[in-house]
């Protein structure tokens, strides 16, 4: 039987259809189309799932992972769902400000994150927090940084990660900035970027990769697909069949996983890392997952989608797919929820502790030398603080905060 490649096939339906009056691929006139050349796609757009979500596994596409690294990643699973449960506690309770809770994308986020190494960099978005535990951010500064505390934005001194960044996709030039230092320099380093799918309709997600796949940089784009940028849904964000597809206008691949498949995202990540670190430039990889929670704690998806939807995003829970896995092959540690939740009230503690911020730091980073106007007011604000409150020794009690954003008062302001 004679091979028929891809390329014969579709040019033979093309052929077809230049032919059918109203189709759009015909010319207009009676008698032969005009001549055109079907330019084939350099990237196929493909999807790998290996663990589903009826718990089927595929063996045949079941990566190597260590048994103590598989317990490793649930861990960090759990770490990252149980933080997000206490954090949304907290945050009703007015001891944290609003964020968005990451319920549902643990996979998407560790799958991908497990396949760096320490001088690799990681470069977040406002809903990665399981990925920033992975990387070593400790949960009280975490818990600092949504209270308002400039040092909880502040990465280690070793650390190879940017703050998170709240502004939707302004870090994807920054990360492709990183990618081509590495680059530039010969560095044995990749870069990973997180992102949501309403990120992909910012002019900032095409212009970075459009200059990733210009200078063949070693960056990894991880698309978070949760199907809403807040209250719109994915329809209304693209008419790409594929977010992954979206790479191939700007030369370089594009993969869709399963987002909620822990296996599948590793496998993929995997693989792109490898590649951009032996020089073969960036990858898109599209994680289809679901934001479970609220888009940020302001917010009430109840407004514009459906429990019914919910209730069947919650059935392909990447948790408990992973759990049932780990249990068919006796890895399940059943203290492990006791364990994180121990870790979890610690380090609230020692976010509690910490004592009250110095006001004067918001001028600390603006500038590396304050402008006039700026060392003016700072000195007005310090004497301020200094000053006694009734001519007396200055006041020592501290003046009770306003309200966080999301936490009410049943009281008017004080003016």
């Amino acid at each position: 039987m004679p091979i028929v490649s891809q390329g014969d096939v579709a040019q033979a339906v093309y052929h077809a259809l230049s032919t059918l009056p109203g189709s759009r691929y015909h010319s207009g006139r009676t008698g032969t189309a005009m001549p055109r050349t079907l330019i084939e796609p350099q990237f196929p757009t493909e999807r790998l799932s290996i663990l589903d979500g009826d718990g089927k596994l595929d063996a045949k596409l079941e990566p190597k992972i260590s048994p103590d690294d598989l317990k490793r990643l649930y861990r960090a699973m759990v770490l990252g769902r149980r933080l997000d449960e206490r954090m949304l506690k907290l945050q009703r309770q007015g001891r944290i400000g609003t964020f968005a809770p990451i319920k549902g994308q643990e996979a998407a986020q560790i799958g991908s994150v497990f396949t760096l190494e320490p001088r690799d960099w990681m470069v977040p978005s406002f809903r990665d927090t399981a990925a920033m535990l992975w990387r070593g951010w400790p949960i009280d500064r975490l818990l600092a940084f949504y209270a308002g505390r400039l040092e909880g934005g502040q990465p280690g001194p070793e650390q190879h990660d940017l703050p998170v960044t709240i502004p939707v996709a302004t870090q994807l030039p920054h990360a492709v900035g990183l990618a081509y230092g590495i680059q530039y320099r010969g560095e044995d380093a990749v870069v990973m970027t997180y992102f949501g799918d309403g990120a992909t309709s910012e002019g900032d997600f095409h212009e970075a990769a459009n200059f990733a796949g210009v200078w063949h940089v070693p960056l990894v784009f991880v698309c978070q697909n949760n199907q809403w940028a807040i209250s719109v849904p994915l329809k209304k964000q693209t008419n790409s069949r594929t977010i992954a597809q979206k790479s191939g206008a700007y030369g370089f691949p594009g993969i869709q996983v399963d987002g909620n498949d822990v296996l599948a995202v590793y496998a993929a990540s995997r693989e792109a890392v490898d590649r951009a670190r032996a020089g073969d430039g960036p990858t898109l990889i599209e994680c289809v997952t679901y934001r479970l929670g609220v888009h940020t704690t302001a917010d009430d998806p109840t407004k514009y989608r459906t429990d019914e939807e919910v209730k069947f995003w919650e059935q392909k829970d990447p948790l408990t797919r992973f759990r049932a896995y780990l249990e068919k092959k006796k890895l399940l540690d059943a203290s492990v929820e006791e364990q994180v939740d121990e870790e979890i009230a610690r380090a609230v503690e020692r976010f509690e502790a910490m004592p009250p911020a110095d006001p004067l730091a918001m001028f600390d980073h603006a500038y590396a030398e304050l402008t006039p106007d700026l060392a003016a007011q700072r000195a007005e604000l310090a004497a301020r603080l200094e000053a006694p409150a009734d001519g007396g020794e200055p006041d020592q009690t501290e003046p009770p905060s306003p309200p966080m954003r999301g936490q009410r008062r049943t009281t008017r302001w004080q003016n």
